[in-house]
């Protein structure tokens, strides 16, 4: 049996590898100094191996002294709420340039708010320019940036009546009862929810379909060169996909499931709002037999039921 001091010595061990190791960005602070900082944290930052942070001021990574105060008042306000701190903030490397960086800061204990701390940091510089752009805005939704109705329907507006003669499919998705979620954790909570929700939802799609917001808790899903048979697949992966995704947000934790309607583009839908109406048809009945379930539109308006 291994005693407590070799165990300890391997996990010492396990966290230098991956912090060498992994490509992550993250540190742990205490005191505001840098305890422990990965290499790919350090290069980020524009330091070698030989010069990292380590043992440093959290204010050296900052623009200036403003920044560091609003930034150790946010996060500690966040943790005091039981929550992360996840903002985008304006970063400094060592040679005096600036990136915009998404960083994440979450108490090692929560129980102890006000002790250690883990940093997370990714660039988001080029991804914060795109979503400044008029065109990225005008199409996407600010939330969880996916494509917003507007954009969904011109998209779908170029199948709609095509003579190309391949299939075309769209999925209505609509979460159930997420207003529960956030009456009971807030707002914020949902809108984090809902984030993650719509990465879930693109990361269970082909690179070539295209997942969008449509409003509140409700999304829709293109999907060219798929039949309604195949459709009704990936609305299952998706629907057990939810079902199982839990959202885990500091001392809140949040699950639900989703109703999904299917349609296959056809003569009788000659608008996108035709088609989109018949997914979200098939998806209230959907929620009306339950919920967590998949209904597929057909013509005659009846509908077939996939998974219960």
């Amino acid at each position: 049996m291994s005693s407590p001091t070799s165990h300890d010595d391997l996990t010492a061990v396990r966290m230098r590898t991956l912090l060498l190791r992994a490509p992550l960005a993250v540190a742990f602070v205490v005191n505001d100094s840098f305890a422990v900082v990965s290499e790919h944290f350090s290069h980020l930052f524009g330091h070698g191996d030989d010069a990292d942070l380590t043992g440093g001021s959290i204010r050296q990574v900052l623009t200036n002294d403003t920044a560091h105060a609003s930034l150790r008042e946010k996060a500690h306000a966040a943790a005091l709420a039981g929550r992360p701190f996840d903002e985008e903030v304006e970063c400094a490397r060592r040679d005096g340039s600036r990136f915009w960086a998404r960083l994440q800061v979450t108490p090692l204990h929560w129980e102890a708010p006000e002790g250690e701390a883990m940093w997370v940091v990714e660039d988001v510089t080029a991804a914060r320019a795109q979503r400044l752009q008029p065109t990225w805005t005008a199409k996407h939704d600010s939330l969880t940036e996916l494509v917003n109705r507007r954009e969904f329907e011109r998209r779908l507006s170029e199948h709609v009546g095509s003579r190309r003669g391949e299939p075309v499919s769209v999925l209505a998705v609509d979460v159930d009862n997420f207003s529960e979620v956030v009456k009971g954790m807030g707002a914020e909570v949902g809108d984090h929810f809902l984030y993650g929700l719509g990465q879930l939802l693109q990361a269970k799609v082909r690179a070539s379909d295209l997942v969008a917001r449509l409003e509140e808790d409700h999304f829709a899903v293109l999907l060219p060169d798929c039949d309604s048979h195949y459709a009704e697949i990936v609305a299952e992966k998706v629907r057990s996909a939810i079902a199982g995704y839990r959202l885990h947000w500091g001392l809140h934790r949040a699950r639900v499931k989703a109703s999904i309607g299917v349609v296959q583009v056809q003569p009788t839908l000659d608008t996108p709002e035709g088609v989109i109406g018949a997914a979200t048809m098939a998806c209230a009945e959907a929620k009306a037999a339950g919920g967590d379930s998949v209904r597929v539109f057909v013509s005659s308006g009846a509908f077939d039921q996939l998974a219960g």
